[in-house]
């Protein structure tokens, strides 16, 4: 059976969407592990310019003291828009932060560093819409794929004022948090409707069918909803990281991680719980009669292998720069493979082969 042609195009869209979100979670790691997130001191512009500035000279001599104080201004009244909604702790927590009135200096990499970043996250914003343009033949087919489409661009939306108040608030940690679980959200509702559109092709009746099997499905949602954790707290590890860095002045990176707190101990030792989970989950995969999960199985040994690889030579060889956008990535990747392993064994385990009625022989 043919696939129409409004299916390719969908897919690939989508395909390509998620492949940037992706790229830009790569870029923002870049950012992070040069120390460039606070290269633009202002939102959405840089400097005030829509064109970063690439010397000191085009700036003002004061510009610490300008930047400083519209942030604080945008501070002042996000804080009391959280305490009137209860959020008593964040709100405090905004002027608590030690470097919430402390300036970065410019320096013209970090600032074109960040300036991509905001470019890359612009062009997502484009391709999400134009996702949810293309889904809109599934409006009469299979709506949820059109209202998850939709539902990522308004989330998009969202990531993008997000994206603001962690540059007002100086890279805040529950900002950066709240960002970094927002954007695995937004990966996890792509992949679903990349994935259910095939539906709308009769792809699934050629899906193969498995039996479920006792425990698997929650095996599969602990595994998600535990990876989706790990990479939470690496957020808190690397703002611990930013301030033992800022600290050194940058250097004695071989000293950094006798510094570190308890959430790193914890991120370390708990890989070792995920590495266990994720074989287990792997090897129950293998069991199954479907060549796809089993290529999803397979995709998620090596990207735990590659991201406790990327573990270890952080911890052990003085956190180099380039492995930390690296390790980002994978942590997400493996998300993406274990959330897309959960959809098609789910799907496979609920389809039912089509019971043909024998013509009557006159």
């Amino acid at each position: 059976m043919a696939i129409p042609a409004f299916v390719r195009r969908f897919r690939f869209v989508g395909i390509l969407t998620v492949s940037a979100v992706y790229f830009l979670i790569l870029v923002g790691g870049v950012v992070r592990s040069t120390g460039s997130g606070m290269g633009c001191p202002d939102w959405p512009k840089c400097f005030g310019r829509w064109v970063p500035p690439t010397d000191i000279s085009q700036l003002p001599p004061n510009y610490k003291e300008i930047y400083t104080a519209q942030r604080v201004e945008k501070n002042k009244k996000l804080a009391a828009k959280l305490e009137r909604m209860g959020f008593h702790q964040v709100a405090g927590d905004i002027f608590a932060h030690p470097t919430q009135y402390i300036e970065t200096d410019f320096n013209a990499v970090k600032t074109w560093i960040e300036y991509v970043n905001r470019l890359v996250g612009a062009l997502i914003g484009v391709f999400v819409f134009a996702t949810v343009l293309f889904a809109l033949p599934y409006w009469r087919r299979d709506r949820p794929v059109f209202w998850l489409a939709f539902g990522s661009f308004l989330l998009t939306g969202v990531q993008g004022w997000l994206g603001s108040l962690v540059v007002s608030t100086n890279l805040l940690p529950i900002m950066v948090t709240i960002h970094m679980g927002l954007a695995l959200v937004i990966v996890a509702m792509l992949l679903y409707a990349v994935s259910r559109s095939q539906r709308a092709a009769g792809e699934e009746r050629a899906t193969e069918l498995v039996r479920a099997v006792p425990g698997l499905q929650t095996v599969l949602v602990v595994a998600v909803l535990l990876t989706f954790g790990q990479i939470v707290l690496g957020t808190q590890v690397r703002e611990q990281i930013d301030l033992v860095a800022a600290a050194a002045n940058y250097l004695n990176r071989a000293g950094w991680v006798e510094q570190l707190g308890g959430a790193f101990r914890f991120h370390r030792t708990f890989s070792a719980l995920l590495l266990l989970l994720n074989v287990y989950l792997a090897y129950r995969l293998y069991t199954l009669p479907s060549r796809s999960l089993h290529g999803l199985a397979t995709a998620i040994l090596g990207l735990i292998a590659g991201e406790i690889l990327a573990g270890i030579v952080l911890a052990y060889f003085a956190f180099p720069a380039f492995v930390q956008p690296i390790h980002l990535t994978l942590a997400t990747l493996l998300f993406g493979a274990q959330f897309l392993a959960l959809v098609a064994y789910r799907r496979a385990t609920k389809l039912r082969p089509q019971i043909v009625t024998p013509a009557v022989v006159a």
